[in-house]
């Protein structure tokens, strides 16, 4: 008997458990590949029972999706631009709010990027330059406005591949696709990347600033799990990390 009324105890404990756990879907600009998943990890740390699934993707298509109602419950943009027009259109549940700058830079795994500069692109040997498309993907467009500030864009068109996002030009330029590429300095410095070759930190004097930014949608609004979430990105431990990929906090100074 005592053993039917321990079962029944466990059952109802898991179930209690079951009945807390939450799961909510973020949708982040693919230059927080490396970082979000850091973050993740270390919120899952505090929070075991919850889950929290990431789609990577370009900010301007996620943007598209979430204005027709696609089930995200954050939208993490590489430009802030993108929820700020989502909450206008009354699709977010929350403030915009800041969560970092990035910053471009030129990198490549054969060449050695650090004694590079953007004029180096015109190189006859230099045949195929990897940018995220500059249509939709916020890093792309600064890749644009940085190669037409240094009077390059015309000159070096006929060799640009375009990326659907950030973590895709930077494969292209990885798999030799592309011998050197405009990318986020946040996956320049991922493990992986970093070994593999120098980079050369654009001046962000050539583009207008990447400021990002985030919102819980309004699929996310009752959804506890998306607030907390949203709240822990403030935190030291979230800070340091996004810290440690190079993006510049709001209220910090870029480097050069």
């Amino acid at each position: 008997m005592n053993q039917v009324r321990l079962f029944i105890v466990a059952v109802l404990l898991l179930m209690g458990t079951t009945a807390h756990a939450e799961k909510i879907t973020v949708a982040a600009a693919a230059d927080l590949k490396f970082a979000m998943d850091e973050i993740v990890s270390g919120f899952k740390k505090d929070y075991p029972g919850d889950e929290i699934q990431v789609v990577y993707g370009s900010s301007g298509k996620f943007h598209t999706q979430i204005r027709q109602d696609a089930p995200y419950d954050l939208f993490f943009s590489a430009d802030i631009a993108y929820p700020r027009e989502l909450a206008k259109q009354g699709q977010a549940a929350s403030e915009v709010k800041p969560y970092a700058v990035g910053r471009i830079v030129l990198w490549s795994s054969d060449l050695d990027a650090k004694k590079m500069t953007l004029a180096n692109l015109t190189d006859p040997k230099i045949a195929k330059i990897a940018i995220a498309n500059p249509k939709h993907a916020p890093y792309g467009k600064r890749a644009e406005e940085a190669l037409r500030s240094a009077g390059l864009w015309d000159k070096v068109q006929s060799k640009l591949v375009f990326g659907e996002n950030i973590s895709q030009t930077a494969q292209y330029v990885q798999s030799g696709n592309a011998q050197v590429g405009v990318i986020a300095l946040s996956l320049v410095l991922n493990p992986e990347l970093s070994k593999k070759g120098g980079y050369y930190l654009i001046p962000d004097t050539m583009h207008n600033p990447l400021e990002q930014g985030f919102i819980i949608t309004r699929g996310g609004a009752n959804k506890p799990l998306a607030k907390l979430f949203a709240g822990y990105m403030g935190s030291k431990q979230a800070r340091g990390v996004m810290t440690k990929y190079g993006f510049v906090l709001p209220g910090e100074k870029a480097g050069k």
